[in-house]
């Protein structure tokens, strides 16, 4: 625990800045993981300590995240840069004030004081507030934790309330459910009412980042993760939830900078944030070892099923659902980069996509324009139990891999990402995690993880680059004719698929279109060379 003095001084500004009663509330502050765990398991139903001493929690009713209920606040100062999800001032004070009024009525909250931005030059001060030890505890993995010699009580740059145990007022002008979350840029603060998945919190942060590195400081922030080798090469893997982020950037034979959110500045990549948050459905030693060894004491396992008397984890129990998750503090990878930066710039971009319906390559080189077209594309299959209500893989595009976190207009990251790529000439790749054969409705099978780290351990040790490619029709890639342990037939889609050549060029072309009519929307901001790199049908 921390000193009554800081812990006062906690207490004071909290009344100060949002009324919270100190005198009614039990206000834990930085609490440690022991002190969490054991009001978890006293306060919160569905809590208990796993065979391997991780934390399981439940999140409730809300099981992934709600991007149709989030919301940033309409203010003068930066309604023109804001592309997405409108909310009035006047909502956002009704909803502020009924989030610090649910927790004025707890017994306790918790708050935690963070850092989220490895490298300091660019750090902000994160505050979150909450009702659950369960919340707490994933923020203290998620974001940096202070040293005992920081003053990191000072005033916050960023304050989360979350109050997700409450519901929003359905009837509020402009809220779509009982769920609401919203960021007000100007104030900078995030209110959580109506949902207790804890993804939504360190995803606030991501959104935040997103407006305040690019118009403040000129740094590109991406929804990312990123690993160096042992030569000082970084690679950037981009990808929407599902798409292998976690698990490919988690390399034995490469450093782990970060797994999901990071910056490229002048001086290096830096991750944004201090833990990993992998999914667990099928997890396994053998086939994630760094993953599954991760989970234990201090980390937390979101909506697993476990035996009540062992407590050992069934991973393939997804009968809550299939989205379970683990947090866990990064230096529980052993091959993680402490402190989570390089000062190196990557030599590799990596779109990683989902596709279910088998058609797209296991992987293709692309050009300059090319990348640009598919970052602001952002084609995926959208995974089961990501988001609220997805329950079987559906087609889906993210501008920029991060669509429902973006503050500003696509086209803005994208024209920062193509400068930084040519200034430190990167190689660009898209890599299919996605299906093969057939697409996921006929039977189809999904590309076997193995190969796709083969692909990889290719494209970083700079064979794949020389390769001798082919092109793929219609998406104009160039794909390799040979890498060494993999079947042609997987590295050319038409080779492998399982039913009539002409059934795969109509579903080709179906997706093809579906490219097309998703960057109609873009088009009035993107350069001809752009538009030019998009799939052609003749």
């Amino acid at each position: 625990m921390n000193s009554s003095r800081e812990s006062l001084n906690i207490e004071k500004e909290l009344m100060l800045t949002a009324h919270i009663d100190y005198n009614k509330v039990s206000i834990q502050y930085n609490p440690s993981v022991a002190c969490l765990y054991e009001d978890a398991l006293l306060y919160e139903h569905g809590s208990a300590i796993t065979s391997t001493g991780a934390l399981a929690a439940f999140s409730g009713e809300k099981t992934g995240r709600s991007p149709k209920d989030k919301r940033i606040v309409n203010n003068p100062e930066s309604c023109e840069k804001v592309w997405w999800g409108p909310m009035s001032h006047s909502v956002w004070l009704i909803n502020r004030e009924r989030a610090i009024d649910y927790l004025n009525t707890q017994k306790r909250i918790y708050v935690f004081d963070g850092y989220a931005g490895a490298d300091e030059r660019y750090r902000i001060k994160v505050r979150v507030i909450s009702s659950r030890a369960y919340h707490c505890l994933f923020m203290r993995n998620m974001l940096i934790c202070p040293s005992n010699n920081d003053n990191c009580s000072q005033k916050p740059d960023f304050v989360i309330y979350n109050a997700g145990s409450f519901p929003a007022n359905r009837y509020t002008v402009g809220m779509t459910s009982r769920t609401s979350v919203a960021i007000n840029l100007e104030d900078r603060e995030m209110i959580i009412l109506g949902t207790e998945y804890a993804g939504e919190m360190k995803k606030g942060v991501l959104t935040f980042m997103f407006y305040l590195q690019p118009v403040l400081y000129n740094v590109l922030t991406l929804h990312s993760s990123a690993n160096e080798g042992k030569n000082g090469d970084v690679s950037l893997f981009f990808g929407l939830s599902g798409t292998g982020k976690t698990t490919l950037s988690a390399d034995p034979e490469r450093y782990l900078i970060g797994d999901d959110e990071h910056c490229w500045s002048d001086t290096g990549v830096f991750n944004i944030e201090g833990g990993c948050y992998a999914k667990c459905i099928d997890l396994s030693r053998e086939k994630e070892p760094e993953i599954f060894d991760a989970i234990r004491f201090g980390a937390i396992l979101e909506n697993v099923i476990f035996d009540p008397v062992t407590r050992v984890v069934d991973y393939k129990n997804i009968s809550i659902t299939e989205n379970t998750r683990c947090a866990y503090p990064i230096e529980y990878i052993s091959n993680a980069k402490i402190p989570s930066l390089t000062d190196k710039h990557p030599k590799n971009i990596i779109l990683l996509t989902c596709d279910a319906n088998a058609i797209l390559p296991p992987v293709s080189k692309l050009t300059s324009d090319q990348v640009i077209y598919n970052f602001i594309s952002g084609y995926t299959s959208k995974m089961t139990g990501t988001e609220d209500g997805v329950t079987e893989p559906q087609p889906a595009f993210s501008a920029c891999y991060g669509e429902p976190f973006l503050v500003l207009h696509p086209i803005e990251y994208a024209v920062m990402l193509s400068e930084k790529m040519k200034k430190h000439n990167s190689d660009a790749w898209l890599i299919n995690t996605g299906w093969i054969g057939q697409s996921f409705s006929k039977g189809g099978k999904r590309c076997p993880l193995k190969y796709t780290r083969t692909i990889l351990d290719a494209i970083h040790s700079g064979e794949l680059a020389k390769a001798e490619y082919q092109t793929f029709p219609v998406f104009n890639f160039q794909i390799p004719k040979y890498i060494e342990g993999i079947p042609s037939e997987i590295l050319n889609p038409l080779e492998g698929w399982s039913g009539t050549k002409e059934e795969f060029h109509k579903n080709l072309h179906k997706l093809a279109n579906l490219f097309i009519e998703n960057f109609k929307k873009y088009a009035d901001m993107a350069t001809q060379n752009i538009l030019d790199a998009g799939p052609v049908i003749q």
